[in-house]
């Protein structure tokens, strides 16, 4: 039996424009049973000192998990006489193109739908004790901070010989399933253990044993003598089950049809290779979060995949999305698909839970009544969060996978300018800057490296457009793409006078800012060059490998590059050291993009699955570089280290759930120069809300966006009033900053005339107005995880209109609230009021209140004038206006 197959489609040129959903696992239903002389009828049982878990037999059984403080309100329930653990077997196929990923299941041999609970017992550190005595096992197995006691409940999932019928089996469509009837039952063993992992988490995890056939009649539930030894195999080696599910799976390639690769999986039927929680939901719960998310802030109704990849171009826009598709494997992306989700969420009943570990996984919220969670592989982590807020519960969620540092005082005090084309250019723009009195804290030169920033066709080669267009720094001709691959070493055929430049805007205290990225270039064929990396990188072998043992090649138009293997020990004291030469030469920080393309058939050091791993690799490119940061803040001795001036940062788009704890600031990606909901400026709110709720507190977008395309057909190009309406966007949000886009001449630029210039002007001096509020905002963010740009949930849980606002407007700390413009030609908002705050919102260019709460009312927003209110009577409120005033703002 085939188990995995994965099919690499980088040269299929003529797609499906409108492709399919995935297949995936069908919503899996099953029946609980119990046996009422070994499982109690009604009991309380504790977790910790401060959960418990209610167990009642009514309605066929069900749990329910509470804090002690508020026994009435679970916040973790089943569903009564249904099971919450399933498990199947099924084969998985994952189809690769350039950094976008397709994961489908097929061919389901097996589901164990149905569950036993034979017994629900509390462990207590002294039956631990005896236990460990007794199989002479190391003493603290269980954990030197575990939280006593513990709870652990046994039992069995099986399936049972069933004939079909119209309606399907055990709950399953036959629209969907392909029913394999079985002679025998199939029962495997699971052990459920929760406990309190902090006085706001309980953990969770599901093991399940292997898979045994026997008759239906053996099905019945018999109390688990060994529970506390198997307790202490789960308590004890949680990294060797990591392991044993991450481990290198051996891969055969055969060759297929269509210049596509396929790897394949071949093994015999023994084991189970999915695993299903299904808990209870109400039909009015929202649920938010699960990452940095463009599309949707709620997702009750939908299946969401939670898997890093490149977002797409269009993700259901039209006409983008199609030509995307047609042109390249799905490369159109759609609502799903992001650069960096997160296996969490909250909800606004204030239930949360989050995943641990990184196998792939899928959110089944499609029922009104429950949810859902499936995952690759048999053993499932997580943590139930308590909190009586949403801001309680993101603090709670980033007291353990990580807050960011505070950010260095420059990055946030000015506008951040993105350039290119050498240093008369920038000389030449910096000297407008200067006359229309801009604050500027650092210009992002993008193309200062002279040996390789060649962008090869990848997603958006062929949306963009086939003719052939000179490379950032001119070294090469090719046709624009979407990936930047890299040597460091300065252009001095551009940037002549380099050090000169670095002197003369540190001067001024403006910084110098560039780029890098986890992929390298062969450079043999390119003259000149003085240091080939990627010739380096393989000696010290350091690059991820293709199955046959060598250096993993990925695919483009003009040539192939090579990954860094994060996972080697080697590779960051190397990569460290190309920093320390970009510091060297006057950098204080850069775009360490990517992150998000680690081919799921690469093999790594440290033999992990790639599959996996692939989610765990824009964790690894964050905490490379921000190793590389703090250590250089630590190595500079006096008066420098106190220096926050010479403070260093870097931001990144490719995430994972754990992220913010390594990566200092983010971005959105590349969106297009649209209007439009799904890839445009409107997509760049949701991003930009939704990551807050998950945990990045630090979010911003390119202003204007990115993605332009020039064929005759289809034209995206940024217009000036797209351009003018994302400056008055991103004037509220941490970082304000600038890209000239991937077809700068096709774009309008903010010094493409005296309207622009002056409307940057404008909107630089207002982001500047608040900078002391953003100082606050940024510490209270490393303190307690809470974002600086808010949906306005955050603060108003109760009221229900909120929870459907996406875009159209969001708080900045708890203070000022923005309705932006985000449609062509409008000149007028509805903003809208929301219930539970006790001060009038006062707008900031006219001075009218609007006390009513829940109300909504249109507001004229001319280009310069968006609709921007703060809070009547708040010292941070007038402190902003004042600040307006002093440049002549207001």
């Amino acid at each position: 039996m085939t188990i995995l197959k994965i099919t690499t489609k980088h040269h299929k040129h003529l797609n499906n424009p409108f492709p399919s959903n995935p297949r995936s696992l069908p919503f899996i239903k099953g029946t609980l049973f119990f046996d009422p002389q070994t499982v109690p009828s009604d009991q309380i049982f504790s977790i910790g000192k401060d959960y418990q878990l209610s167990w009642t037999s009514k309605n066929g059984g069900s749990l329910s998990i509470s804090h002690q403080s508020q026994p009435t309100r679970p916040i973790w329930s089943t569903i009564p006489g249904e099971a919450f653990i399933s498990a199947a077997t099924a084969e998985t196929e994952v189809d690769e193109s350039r950094g976008s990923f397709v994961i489908k299941d097929k061919n389901v041999h097996l589901i164990c739908n149905h569950q036993t609970i034979e017994d629900i017992r509390v462990i207590n550190q002294s039956d631990i004790s005896s236990q460990v005595k007794d199989q002479d096992l190391t003493p603290g197995y269980v954990g030197v901070n575990q939280e006593f006691p513990v709870l652990l409940i046994t039992g069995r999932v099986f399936s049972v010989k069933k004939k079909k019928s119209r309606g399907g089996v055990s709950g399953i469509s036959e629209n969907n399933w392909n029913y394999v009837e079985k002679e025998h039952s199939v029962v495997a063993r699971y052990w459920l253990l929760c406990d309190q992992k902090t006085s706001d988490q309980v953990g969770f995890q599901v093991r399940l044993g292997k898979p045994n056939l026997q008759s239906p009649q053996r099905v019945s539930p018999k109390f688990y003598k060994g529970f506390s030894r198997k307790l202490g195999h789960i308590r004890r080696r949680p990294v060797e089950w990591c392991w044993l599910f991450s481990r290198r799976k051996g891969f055969i390639r055969v060759s297929s049809s269509e210049e596509e690769n396929e790897v394949m999986k071949a093994t015999g039927f023994a084991e189970l290779n999915r695993i299903c929680l299904t808990y209870s939901s109400e039909r009015n719960e929202r649920f938010f979060g699960f990452g940095e998310q463009f599309s949707h802030m709620d997702f009750k109704g939908k299946r969401v995949p939670i898997f890093v990849q490149e977002q797409g171009i269009g993700r259901g826009d039209q006409p983008i999305t199609f030509a995307a598709n047609l042109v390249s494997y799905r490369a159109g992306g759609d609502w799903s698909t992001t650069y960096a989700p997160s296996p969490f969420y909250m909800t606004s009943k204030m239930k949360s839970l989050y995943l641990e570990g990184y196998n792939y996984s899928v959110f089944d919220l499609t029922r009104h009544d429950r949810v859902q969670i499936q995952i690759h592989g048999d053993v499932i982590e997580g943590r139930i969060l308590h909190g009586n807020s949403p801001s309680e519960l993101i603090e709670h969620l980033t007291e353990t996978i990580g807050r960011p540092p505070e950010l260095p005082r420059w990055i946030i005090s000015g506008a951040v300018v993105g350039m290119q084309g050498g240093t008369d250019n920038v000389r030449r723009v910096w000297d407008e800057l200067q006359s229309y009195h801009v604050p500027v804290s650092a210009f992002w030169l993008q193309d200062q490296n002279r040996n390789e920033y060649q962008r090869p066709i990848l997603l958006k080669d062929l949306i963009h457009g086939t003719s052939l267009m000179k490379d950032w720094v001119g070294q090469r001709e090719t046709v624009i793409g979407s990936q930047l691959w890299w040597n460091w070493e300065v252009d001095t055929t551009r940037y002549s006078g380099w050090r000169q430049l670095t002197e003369d805007l540190s001067a001024q205290r403006i910084k110098v800012m560039t780029y890098c990225n986890p992929c390298l270039a062969p450079m043999h064929k390119k003259p000149n060059t003085r240091r080939h990396l990627f010739e380096e990188a393989k000696k010290l072998d350091i690059l991820v490998k293709d199955n046959s043992g060598e250096p993993y090649m990925v695919p483009n138009t003009a040539f192939d590059v090579g990954m860094m293997d994060l996972t080697h020990p080697h590779t960051a004291s190397w990569f460290k050291q190309i920093l320390q030469e970009m510091v060297d030469d006057g950098v204080r920080g850069w775009m360490a993009d990517f992150g998000e393309g680690l081919p799921v058939d690469a093999c790594l050091y440290s033999g992990e699955d790639p599959i996996s791993a692939h989610n765990r690799y824009p964790e690894l490119w964050a905490k490379i570089n921000r190793e590389f940061v703090e250590e250089w803040k630590t190595a500079r001795v006096g008066k420098q280290m106190e220096d926050p001036e010479e403070a260093l940062v870097f931001f990144m788009r490719a995430g994972f759930r754990d992220t913010p704890k390594w990566a200092m600031l983010f971005w959105e990606g590349d969106q297009m120069v649209s209007w439009q909901a799904n890839d445009g400026i409107k997509s760049a709110v949701v991003g930009l809300l939704s990551s807050g709720l998950s945990g990045y507190a630090f979010n911003h977008s390119d202003t204007g966006g990115y993605c332009a395309v020039n064929l005759p057909f289809f034209k995206y190009q940024r217009s000036e009033e797209l351009l003018l309406r994302w400056m008055e966007l991103n004037a509220f949000t941490t970082v304000f900053r600038t890209h000239e886009g991937n077809k700068p001449a096709s774009n309008s630029q903010f010094y493409t005339s005296h309207k622009s210039l002056s409307h940057f002007a404008r909107f630089a001096n207002v982001y500047k107005a608040w900078t002391f509020y953003r100082i606050q905002l940024v510490k209270e963010a490393s303190q307690k995880g809470l974002p600086v740009c808010r949906h306005l949930f955050l603060h108003y849980p109760d009221d229900e209109h909120v929870h459907s606002l996406t875009y159209e407007q969001f708080l900045v700390g708890s203070e000022i609230l923005v309705v932006p413009v985000l449609d062509k030609g409008k000149k007028d908002v509805k903003a809208y009021f929301p219930v539970g705050e006790s001060c009038a919102w006062k707008h900031i260019w006219t001075q009218k209140l609007y006390t009513r709460q829940g109300s909504e009312a249109l507001v004229e927003a001319p280009i310069g004038y968006p609709a921007i209110f703060v809070k009547d009577g708040s010292v941070i409120g007038e402190t902003f206006l004042d600040n307006l005033r002093q440049h002549d703002i207001l």
